[in-house]
């Protein structure tokens, strides 16, 4: 059951290799968790995975729908700021490695 889960993206891509497959896999992923009756708590995302949430990213489409279907997107404040993304985004709430914490000592954290 993923609602008493959190799922933690600490880049813009799944796995390691080639770039393209990553991105390609990951945009699966999410396709297929937003057709999910049972979604998670919420997505956190981290590092690059901060880039998801902008409009250069096909994936954001998926997670403003995940969103829109009652889940938290939380996006690394501190990787906002590295990346100068704060006019980019599409989706999500900007939120802190302690609010992070705090979820992760209630919910099981799954790792992409």
């Amino acid at each position: 059951m993923m609602k008493n889960k959190i799922i933690f993206v600490n880049a813009n891509t799944l796995g390691r290799g080639d770039e393209a497959l990553g991105e390609a896999i990951l945009e699966n992923f999410f396709t297929l968790l937003k057709q999910q009756e049972n979604k998670p708590r919420a997505i956190f995302l981290m590092n690059s995975g901060v880039l998801l949430a902008t409009k250069q990213s096909l994936i954001s489409v998926h997670l403003k729908e995940i969103a829109d279907a009652g889940v938290e997107v939380l996006l690394c404040t501190t990787c906002l700021n590295h990346y100068e993304l704060a006019n980019e985004l599409v989706v999500g709430t900007k939120s802190t490695m302690a609010h992070f914490i705090a979820l992760a000592s209630e919910y099981e954290v799954i790792t992409l």
